[in-house]
């Protein structure tokens, strides 16, 4: 099982997740250069945001249980508030607005961000499982990633 994570300036990483998630999200901090105490997430290109790093209990032990075989994911990372919960959402892959607009608009949607169109946004809500209901939770896809032949 391998997954593709997308970051930096159009930076592609193919990545085994048949690990720890302590020991996948490491290296992922690692490869991009975020500091170890950095909260990060993947973005799905179906826009369901999968949080790596959670309080909940019991959490996953193994990365592969969050993520779909051979998926596409930005890597995000989350900032948060003084009460601890996520207050900002950032793409860590340049451009994203230019590459992938619906995902930015996502981000900013779950960064409190007013959408910048006139398309009224509605969700369902959060998933259990570390995942929260994005893009895939509306009647509508409008764009996916870019292919891997760029």
């Amino acid at each position: 099982m391998f997954i593709t994570v997308m970051f930096g300036a159009g930076c592609r990483e193919l990545v085994n997740p048949w690990c720890s998630l302590a020991t996948f999200t490491m290296y992922l901090k690692q490869k991009v250069q975020v500091p170890q105490e950095a909260t990060i997430a993947l973005l799905a290109e179906d826009g369901h945001l999968v949080r790596l790093e959670e309080e909940a209990a019991p959490p996953p032990s193994m990365a592969c249980s969050l993520l779909q075989e051979q998926g596409t994911y930005i890597l995000v990372q989350i900032t948060r508030g003084e009460d601890g919960t996520p207050t900002h959402y950032e793409s860590l892959l340049d451009n994203l607005g230019d590459q992938c607009p619906e995902l930015a608009e996502e981000l900013c949607w779950l960064s409190g961000i007013p959408a910048t169109s006139n398309s009224q946004r509605r969700r369902t809500g959060i998933q259990r499982g570390h995942q929260e209901q994005g893009l895939a939770s509306r009647s509508r896809r409008a764009t996916s990633l870019p292919s891997r032949n760029r």
